[in-house]
């Protein structure tokens, strides 16, 4: 009889593991990172306000885990998608298609999931004689996120190409130097740094414009010919396809905080601060954030003139036809480029 007994109460347990252990009893997760600059207000917002968990909830996920990381530079965020410790990547449009290029028909393949705001970045220089390209000496070292890759490094090649020709758009790499935003501005303010120029993010670009004798050489918008994606977010077809659901709730998201952002600037300018652990006043910051170059949106704009460039010059060995090559169909209805 207690054989009997065992083997029941044995059936019972092993049927309420059973009832424990699919896939659909466990938490999803979805991990995020994000650069240094105020280019990532939605995410800022999506993490105070818990967007991503309310859309997922209201599509049927009770729960999900949602982590979020801070890393610099696209090869850092990308080697991160790719080793799988990070979902979703987010920086500047060429780090983007660096890994959409390399990960093309591969299960892994990277596309984008959405824009994040267009907005100019700014090459400046602490040097009164360097008032153009042309004019920066062998002696110059100019820091960048990160050098030949990041967004800024991408942008100085372009900048070369124009002021030199094509073929010497790598002219100036050799005096890149890759270091953090706000790194980058500590040794150009300091003044005793190696650094005499830095390609850097809003705020930190504008931070450094306030100290006397800072002066900008290159905004970003002249080089391309007008307004430009800056930021972007980006993530593999694998987490697309095995979570539908919730890649669904991350564009709802991704959606209703740009709206918030949209409303009030001002109000989203102090999560960033709070985020960041910025000492910057919160009128400065409001004034970066609501700029007349500045545009919170989740529609690409001019990103496949990143896209030519690198093809052009070999960076990339895939070339785009469209932008809606590299991003995923989601926002396929907005008027992109």
């Amino acid at each position: 009889m207690w054989i009997s007994s065992f083997l029941r109460v044995a059936t019972v347990s092993a049927a309420s593991v059973g009832l424990l252990s699919p896939a659909a009893a466990e938490v999803p997760e979805i991990r995020l990172a994000q650069q240094f600059s105020i280019g990532y207000l939605q995410l800022n917002v999506m993490e105070h306000q818990q967007l991503i968990e309310k859309h997922a909830k209201r599509l049927g996920i009770p729960e999900v885990k949602v982590s979020w990381l801070k890393l610099n530079g696209p090869a850092a965020v990308n080697d991160a998608l790719l080793s799988g410790t990070l979902d979703i990547a987010s920086g500047g449009v060429p780090g983007l298609l660096v890994l959409w290029a390399k990960t093309k028909g591969t299960p892994q393949e990277v596309r984008g999931i959405s824009a994040l705001s267009s907005q100019p970045f700014l090459l400046n220089s602490r040097d009164p004689d360097v008032k153009t390209i042309k004019d920066f000496k062998p002696s110059d070292h100019i820091a960048v996120p990160a050098v030949k890759v990041s967004v800024q490094a991408i942008m100085l090649q372009m900048a070369a190409a124009k002021a030199y020709g094509d073929k010497e758009f790598a002219k100036l790499d050799v005096q890149t130097v890759s270091m953090s935003p706000p790194d980058a501005t500590i040794a150009l303010l300091g003044g005793k740094s190696e650094i005499t120029a830095a390609f850097s993010v809003p705020p930190f670009q504008y931070q450094q414009l306030e100290q006397a004798g800072i002066h900008t050489v290159i905004n970003s918008f002249d080089v391309m010919g007008g307004s430009h994606s800056f930021t972007v977010a980006w993530t593999s077809a694998k987490f697309r396809d095995n979570n539908p659901v919730l890649y669904k709730a991350l564009i709802a998201a991704l959606d209703e905080a740009t709206d918030i952002v949209n409303k009030d600037k001002r109000a989203a300018s102090l999560l960033w601060i709070e985020d960041a652990k910025s000492k910057l006043p919160l009128d400065m910051v409001t004034k970066i954030v609501a700029g007349p170059q500045v545009q919170w949106t989740m529609t690409p704009e001019n990103t496949i003139k990143f896209a030519d460039f690198m093809t052009g010059v070999g960076t990339l060995k895939v070339k785009a036809v469209t932008w809606k090559d590299y991003f995923f169909p989601e926002i396929y209805d907005r008027k992109g480029s």
